[in-house]
């Protein structure tokens, strides 16, 4: 019956035309009447008591009520909310509207390609020339990357580089933009001789038996308008990322502010994924206000109705890819990352976001009686942020408790196996193609 009211005769009621659709078909837009939408539909009095129990804890300890919001939804009914249209400094959940976007934007098996050139002839394994490194925005190119880079360029029958390390495009190494840190770091990856303690470190995190690279760059590092600008360049090694989607998963579990940032820029900047994440998530446009594509500052502002509306949007595009949130966010119980010390239930899927004055998490929790319960809190105060991480924790612990802990983990967050080829792991050799001999 709450299925109906809150699809055909809603539905009905706005348009004038019965018509019943499923959620999945026609998502529940927030630009509805909230009012008209809680008349027909009742809040849950246990959830909605349990959320008022935390504002006033926390206001008992100075921290203002208006400052709190918290939005708790179950498929297109609102269980509980407290200031949940008011956009709030959401620091990493800044990250929801990238990955929303980014999935809209490219899919989920997207493929950033780095060409690697050279300016010469290769003579007993000798490049007589430059070579030139062409970025195309990859945010997760690490030292793993550079040993299946170096591998492939042994392949191709070099051994060592005569002239510079030439830098276009946007290349980015260990997190790093700068173009001659970015290709320092390069030239350290391909070399084991120049490695440090945490590049042979990440070396020996990869399968038995890979092979150490060995490739001597001569020169130095030289960063170059455009690969146009360099044209006796000829391809010698494509390289692949990871797929998207495994790419986003290892930026939300550590909630990486660059790889955020890079892909925010490559996307048309904050404002743009602002506005593009609001129409993707149909809320309106001030309710996620973005300065930068990171989530450092308080100026990124989010409600948490709004973040909600987002995780639920990424959750439909992935179900058509065969995958699901789990693929893409941390889960309590089998990731580390942000959540280590977290207290809350296993199995939630999260994505959380601390500052000094800010905590927030969103994501889903698996429930018995209630099913999968979508919600998002964001936290702002000065003080101890410990506090603010112990009272969402126990909140979620109390509403789980309240409906129940499900037993297996429902199918539709549980992290599915597509995303997890050989191919798709950080330092593949596959995902390195050598372009000529």
């Amino acid at each position: 019956m709450l299925e109906l009211l809150g699809s055909g005769l809603l539905s009905f009621l706005l348009s004038g035309t019965p018509k019943v659709e499923t959620l999945r078909s026609t998502p529940w837009s927030v630009f509805l009447n909230q009012a008209l939408l809680q008349s027909l539909i009742p809040p849950d009095p246990a959830a909605q008591s349990v959320i008022q129990q935390q504002v006033d804890a926390l206001a008992g300890l100075g921290y203002p009520a208006q400052a709190q919001g918290i939005w708790l939804q179950e498929g297109n009914h609102v269980l509980a909310e407290h200031q949940g249209t008011t956009p709030l400094p959401a620091a990493s959940l800044t990250k929801v509207a990238t990955t929303l976007v980014a999935l809209d934007t490219w899919g989920a098996q997207h493929q950033f390609v780095t060409i690697f050139s050279g300016t010469g002839p290769v003579q007993n394994g000798v490049l007589q020339g430059d070579l030139l490194v062409q970025g195309d925005g990859d945010p997760f190119f690490v030292w793993e990357e550079a040993v299946a880079v170096g591998n492939a360029l042994n392949q191709a029958g070099i051994t060592r580089v005569t002239g510079n390390l030439l830098v276009t495009g946007t290349f980015a190494m260990n997190y790093e933009l700068d173009p001659n840190t970015a290709g320092a770091l390069l030239k350290q990856g391909l070399n084991p001789q120049l490695w440090n303690a945490e590049a042979t470190a990440q070396f020996q995190q990869l399968p038995p038996g890979t092979v150490r690279p060995q490739v001597v760059i001569d020169g130095g590092i030289q960063p170059v308008a455009s690969a146009a600008s360099v044209p006796n360049a000829k391809p010698i090694v494509r390289h692949r990322s990871m797929q998207l989607v495994s790419v986003l998963k290892a930026m939300n579990i550590y909630s990486n502010n660059v790889m955020s940032q890079m892909m925010a820029d490559s996307l048309g900047g904050a404002p743009a994924v602002a506005q593009k994440a609001a129409a993707i998530a149909q809320v309106p446009p001030q309710e996620i206000q973005l300065a930068n594509g990171s989530g450092l500052g308080v100026d990124n502002r989010i409600s948490p109705r709004a973040v909600t509306a987002m995780m639920l949007s990424i959750q439909r595009y992935l179900q058509e890819a065969q995958l699901n949130i789990g693929n893409l966010f941390p889960v309590m119980g089998r990731d580390i990352g942000t959540l280590k010390g977290r207290k809350m239930p296993n199995d939630a899927v999260v994505k959380t976001g601390t500052l000094n004055e800010v905590s927030s998490l969103a994501g889903v929790l698996p429930t018995r009686d209630r099913g999968l319960v979508w919600f998002s809190m964001i936290n702002y105060g000065a003080g101890d942020i410990q506090i603010f991480h112990d009272q969402q924790d126990f909140l979620l612990e109390r509403l789980q408790k309240n409906w129940g802990v499900t037993a297996p983990v429902p199918s539709g967050i549980r992290p599915s196996d597509r995303s997890n080829l050989p191919s798709n792991r950080v330092g593949s050799g596959d995902r390195s193609e050598v372009v000529r001999e």
